[in-house]
């Protein structure tokens, strides 16, 4: 009978976003719901996938320096493995988030002006502890994913024009991305999501099919993995690359029925899996060791029409990821400050800029693309979207009563709760033992390398020096 009940509620607890995308159809043009404001199964996949591929964006042109420190067979067995284990963390983050709005609803709680966020849904289930403790970690890794961004931008269009530095391109670029501030929320990446993934899978398979068909280097060596620091750098920095669902609550918040997302992530990581592991090993193929001084594989590849059109889009895509890793940051923010409710755009925007400010400065302070990744992802992605939602969702179904009144069921095949939980134990352990401890170890030696080597506020990092004209005297 309770089973019953439950289910009675949670068929009813998505009426009001039914509503909303009724009312969008009728009162917005059909030119703009196609463009604009989207909310179906298929938008959260596109959101899904670009933004997995938007983390890979940036990340796909390091990944062959990663299987250079790793060698061939762990680059490949890493991004398997971090694939699936992201996705049944973010599928833990999909059910904890089903689980604290019914609860909500259930108690008459209206989100039609409110976006939930992470932080919000282990306050509701676990307390202002786990609240803070996710706010920290989620916020923390938005900033630095932002950070990431901007140098990635700056990296990339220096393969298109070196008459300015990495550091001047930064400046340029942290202007442009400040105008994501004007995009209300998720709902309004629909266009964005589409042309973002087209963009990635562009430059995943131009890498892919330019590598081959310039074929080995002269004297290449695969030698990787020579050295522990090396090979735990590597792995973090897939760590990372398989990261990008600390934005899953907003995005399913976004979908007209957010109880359908539960394999939506994992289908996207297919996908992205099909643009990774071609791009990483024909690169690491062709190039071999010659990666592991050259962190952007742009950098590597002969310059012609089709890499400027990849440099081109890349850049236009990660100003994209800009605005998704930026997003929640927004939101808490005007939260915050008391104007998240607010239905002026202009008064939400302004008040936004502040947050670009900090990421702007970050992002001249260090520099360096690659190494950034993977500190990022042992120091930040393994708590974020690992650790803390395996975790939170153990505590939240401890009780015998929890389990009986469930909204979300563990999988049959696993073996019920006991083996949910078997799966939880080892992803905890895990990315605690290896993604932090060990890849924090190596990240962080690397990254004080690069400190030591480059200097911070670096102006053109790994920039080949310019040949200038010698000048005769007469």
């Amino acid at each position: 009978m309770a089973s019953e009940k439950v289910e009675t509620v949670v068929a009813g607890n998505y009426l009001e976003m039914e509503r909303e995308e009724e009312d969008s159809k009728s009162a917005a043009s059909k030119l703009s719901s196609l463009f604009w404001h989207g909310g179906s199964v298929y938008d959260a996949w596109f959101s899904c996938a670009s933004n997995q591929a938007c983390i890979v964006a940036q990340v796909l042109l390091t990944l062959p320096y990663s299987f250079s420190q790793l060698g061939m067979v762990s680059g490949i067995i890493f991004q398997l493995f971090y694939g699936l284990m992201g996705s049944w963390t973010a599928y833990l983050i999909s059910v904890l988030y089903v689980e604290y709005r019914t609860r909500k609803e259930r108690e008459k709680v209206d989100f039609r002006n409110h976006v939930i966020q992470w932080f919000e849904v282990l306050d509701g289930l676990l307390g202002k502890h786990w609240r803070n403790l996710g706010l920290f970690f989620n916020c923390t890794f938005l900033l630095f994913g932002s950070v990431i961004q901007l140098i990635a931008c700056a990296s990339n269009i220096y393969y298109i024009n070196d008459n300015l530095d990495k550091r001047t391109w930064t400046y340029i670029f942290g202007a442009c991305c400040a105008t994501t501030v004007f995009i209300p929320s998720f709902h309004n990446y629909r266009i964005w999501s589409f042309l973002g993934l087209l963009m990635t899978t562009y430059t995943a398979w131009y890498m892919t099919i330019a590598s081959l068909m310039h074929g080995q280097v002269e004297g290449v060596k695969h030698s990787g993995p020579t050295k522990l620091v090396l090979y735990f750098t590597g792995a973090t920095n897939i760590l990372y690359t398989f990261g990008g669902h600390a934005v899953t609550v907003e995005i399913m918040h976004a979908m007209w029925k957010p109880q359908k997302f539960k394999m939506i992530y994992l289908i996207a990581t297919l996908y992205v899996l099909t643009l990774t592991l071609p791009s990483a090993s024909a690169v690491y193929w062709a190039f071999g060791d010659l990666l592991l001084t050259h962190a952007n594989a742009l950098s590597l590849l002969p310059r012609t029409g089709f890499r400027d059109t990849a440099v081109i889009l890349m850049l236009i895509h990660q100003f994209i990821t800009f605005g998704f890793a930026c997003t929640p940051l927004y939101f808490v923010w005007e939260k915050f400050i008391g104007v998240h409710e607010t239905k002026s755009l202009f008064k939400r925007a302004l008040t936004r800029l502040p947050v670009v400010i900090p990421i702007w400065f970050l992002a001249i302070i260090f520099p360096f693309f690659g190494p950034i990744n993977s500190t990022v992802g042992s120091l930040l992605v393994s708590f974020t979207v690992y650790i803390i939602p395996a975790l939170a969702h153990m505590i939240t179904f401890a009780p015998a009563p929890a389990r009986e009144n469930a909204v979300e069921r563990p999988p049959s095949m696993l073996g019920g709760w006991v083996g949910l939980y078997s799966m939880n134990v080892f992803v905890v352990v895990w990315v605690l033992v290896v993604g932090f401890g060990l890849g924090g170890w190596a990240s962080m030696l690397n990254f004080i390398h690069q400190i030591n080597t480059f200097g911070l506020f670096a102006k053109c990092y790994q920039c080949p020096p310019h040949n200038k004209p010698s000048i005769k005297l007469n």
